[in-house]
Formats: structure tokens, C-alpha cells, sequence
């Protein structure tokens, strides 16, 4: 690490962290629940097993930025969308879907949230064990919050099954601290938001490249350290992408396990 990067990125005290991607893997759930919210919408007769179109599922995880998406997404893969086409015009492929079959972005929410309820409330442990927290990533949060570092988790996750998960983990987090989906706006404005509420500098880690070039765009959070997780649901392209932004630190698991020096090492 050289002094201009030391200078130039004060350590901070908060951390602003994504969740799904950053600190949870949840595709399988993700694959799940979206399959069950797909059979009350469409038929899921179809020639390929589960098992493959998962795969394929989590392959294109990275171009879903929220819950409705998901979906569409698997429409577009039993549709014969290639993960090629997927990957490179999906916002085009995504909104063609929902004009031509005459879907409701709020409808396909409540779809997917319906069945993550009734999960919950019906069988709380198999839902919860349907996630996995990266490995080291607990022990570092709960290394975090006893430093006197304040932790906030901004998402586009529901809250309460942030919440959820966190309290299964063993990690006591204020539901204060946490700004899921039903805050309902973007997550550069949700920092907007917090800037002045929290201590300061800020770092945000987030795995998804969109994401952080929103905040990079925002002039008021010129001075927000911007981590591009590269564990999480991102592509290649999106870590070559990272490497020429100055201003973006590409962050591997084992940094973001360690001290907080080595991520701008």
C-alpha cells in the first residue's frame, strides 16, 4: 500500500455492506423460490430437469438487480434465451418478456415474496438452510462490530429476511441498521441518506459493478470507498471492467476477511 492510497482512502468508520453476494450465497434459494413463484404464473412443464436449468440459473445470477426479475429470468431460459444473449442484452430481453406477456413488475414481487413467506412461516429451518454465509465472512462482521465500527447492510433483499438470516448466524445487527428492498430506492440513495447520520468516511462493498458506478456518479459521495466484491454475483467483464476504475477497489473473500488495511493493499 503507498501513502497517495492510504491518503487518498481514509479507513472507515462505517461499512456499508450488500448482502446476497457479498455476505450471503443464497442461489439456491434464489433457484427455489423462483421456481415455485414461476409454476403460480406459468406452466413449468418443460423437457429439462431442475437440476440443469439451475445451473444455468446461477450462471446468469449476476444480470438480476431485484426480486421480479428473477422470474423473467427463468422464463427467458426455458424461452431458449442462451446464457450469451442473456448476459449481454438482458435489460432488452427482460423487458420484451414482460410487454409481450403482459406481466406487472409489482405482481411478480408479490409472487416471489408470497413464496418466500409461506416458506418461512411453514418451514423456517429448511428456508434458512437453504443459504450459505461465505466462509469467514460471520466471524469478520461480529470482528467488525466489536471494534466500535458502525455496520449497516443496504440490499434489495426484504429486510426481514436479512434480519432473519443474521439473527440464525449469531449476528446481532439493529434492524436500524439494515435497508432492504422495502426501503424502496436505490442504494446510492440510501447512502445520500445515511451520510449524515452515520459517522464518516464510508466504505461500500457491493458486488455488483452497476451498483457502485451509480455512486461513483453521485457528486455529493465523491469521498465513499467503492469495493467491487468479486466472490459475488458478477462477471468477468465486471472484474476486468473494476481494474481500469480508479475509483472502484476490486476486493477478493480473503481481503474482506482480514484487516481492513489489506483491502486497499
Amino acid at each position: 500500500m503507498t501513502d497517495d492510497t492510504a491518503l487518498s482512502l481514509p479507513l472507515p468508520r462505517t461499512l456499508a455492506l450488500d448482502f446476497d453476494g457479498v455476505l450471503c450465497n443464497g442461489l439456491r434459494e434464489y433457484f427455489l423460490t423462483t421456481w415455485r413463484a414461476y409454476g403460480r404464473i406459468w406452466s413449468t412443464s418443460t423437457s429439462e430437469t431442475p437440476v440443469a436449468i439451475a445451473e444455468h440459473f446461477y450462471h446468469l445470477r449476476p444480470v438480476i438487480e431485484t426480486g421480479w426479475e428473477m422470474p423473467v429470468l427463468l422464463r427467458a431460459i426455458l424461452k431458449g434465451f442462451s446464457e450469451t444473449q442473456i448476459l449481454a442484452e438482458w435489460p432488452s430481453i427482460r423487458d420484451r418478456i414482460v410487454s409481450e406477456e403482459d406481466l406487472n413488475q409489482k405482481n411478480l414481487a408479490q409472487q416471489v415474496d408470497g413464496v418466500r413467506d409461506y416458506w418461512i412461516t411453514e418451514d423456517l429451518k429448511n428456508w434458512l438452510a437453504l443459504h450459505e454465509f461465505y466462509p469467514g465472512v460471520i466471524a469478520q462482521l461480529q470482528s467488525l462490530l466489536s471494534q466500535n465500527l458502525e455496520i449497516v447492510i443496504i440490499s434489495t433483499k426484504e429486510s426481514r429476511f436479512i434480519q432473519a438470516l443474521l439473527t440464525d448466524a449469531g449476528v446481532d445487527l439493529p434492524r436500524a441498521r439494515i435497508y432492504g428492498k422495502d426501503c424502496r430506492r436505490p442504494k446510492f440513495a440510501t447512502l445520500k441518506l445515511l451520510k449524515p447520520q452515520v459517522p464518516g468516511p464510508i466504505w461500500f462493498v457491493e458486488d455488483r459493478l452497476a451498483a457502485l458506478e451509480q455512486v461513483q456518479q453521485q457528486q455529493d459521495l465523491a469521498d465513499v470507498g467503492l469495493f467491487l466484491g468479486e466472490w459475488g454475483y458478477n462477471t468477468e467483464r465486471d472484474r476486468k471492467q473494476t481494474i481500469q476504475n480508479q475509483s472502484i477497489h476490486p476486493l477478493k473473500l480473503e481481503q474482506f476477511c482480514q484487516s481492513l488495511l489489506t483491502w486497499i493493499a
